[in-house]
């Protein structure tokens, strides 16, 4: 059992920079994959980015590559997103999910979210 915390969202301007903190405990993190997913108002939930806990690729929806960067830390175990050039659209609650790398691809663990409101 994964148990996710998350922490950093917050009111901004557009253009702004933003981190998101993502704590994990619990659970074997090296057999798990790790995402940011956020939702917006009146929208459903979409995938941000997302990588495994050890080597792989990380990969990025195309409205926030050259802008967003996740990243690990394995001595804290936690998983950032850096968010860069913030604009409205980025408006949302940003979710951090794993789920153990195998054959299924269900985000099974999840944190409470975090809220980033970005302001034009």
């Amino acid at each position: 059992q994964v148990r996710l915390v998350e922490s950093g969202g917050g009111l901004v301007q557009a253009g702004d920079s933003l981190r998101l903190s993502c704590t994990a405990s619990g659970g074997t993190l090296s057999r798990h994959e790790f995402a940011w997913f956020r939702q917006a108002p009146g929208k459903e939930r979409e995938l941000v980015a997302d990588f495994p806990w050890v080597g792989g690729t990380t990969n990025y929806a195309d409205s926030v590559k050259d802008r967003f960067t996740m990243f690990r830390d394995y001595v804290k175990s936690a998983v950032f997103l850096q968010m860069n050039s913030l604009i409205p659209e980025d408006t949302g609650i940003y979710y951090c999910a794993a789920r153990q790398i195998g054959p299924q691809r269900e985000w099974t663990f999840w944190g409470q979210g975090t809220q980033v409101t970005v302001s034009s």
